[in-house]
């Protein structure tokens, strides 16, 4: 009966992550320019609002670390991947539309 009730489980869409659920998150930037300054002040105060004790934002410089771009498949920068919670959300811009922001990481409804 156990097994049962696993597997009925499994079979189930996956619900949206926990409001508790610690997120992991990347942003890359091309060096000190006046865009990536923008983005990292941007995503942080986003992070700040919404995620408040509940994220981790590793900010990596690409001309520092090339070999990451592969790692996320970065293609155009600034970029912000979350890692966690699954799914892998990337988004690209300077991130100065928190609503946007927020609607791309999959942390509120899409509204159209």
């Amino acid at each position: 009966m156990e097994k049962r009730r696993r597997h009925e489980s499994r079979s189930q869409p996956r619900r949206p992550a926990k409001a508790s659920s610690r997120h992991i998150l990347r942003l890359y930037v091309t060096g000190a320019t006046q865009r990536s300054l923008r983005a990292i002040a941007n995503v942080k105060a986003i992070c700040e609002q919404y995620l408040k004790g509940r994220y981790d934002l590793e900010v990596f410089d690409i001309y520092l670390h090339p070999e990451l771009l592969r790692e996320d498949q970065i293609v155009a920068v600034p970029a912000l991947v979350k890692r966690l919670p699954v799914p892998l959300r990337l988004l690209v811009g300077d991130f100065s539309k928190p609503e946007h922001v927020l609607q791309g990481l999959g942390l509120v409804a899409h509204t159209f």
